[in-house]
């Protein structure tokens, strides 16, 4: 049985857990996202998009 989580809500749901638990501040939460947000805008979008999407296929052959 696959199942399917989007990352962004898997990562959201990472980052509200950190801030709550007070692990991460808000400057570096919003620094984390930023970069985030750069580095899918730059040419090394699709080298991490191909890597997710290998790792999140590996564990689906587990």
């Amino acid at each position: 049985m696959a199942i399917t989580v989007s990352l962004v809500a898997l990562f959201g749901l990472v980052l509200f857990f950190l801030l709550r638990s007070k692990s991460l501040g808000y400057g570096s939460a919003f620094v984390a996202m930023m970069f985030g947000f750069y580095l899918a805008s730059t040419g090394a979008s699709k080298p991490m998009n191909e890597l997710t999407t290998a790792v999140v296929d590996a564990l689906g052959n587990l």
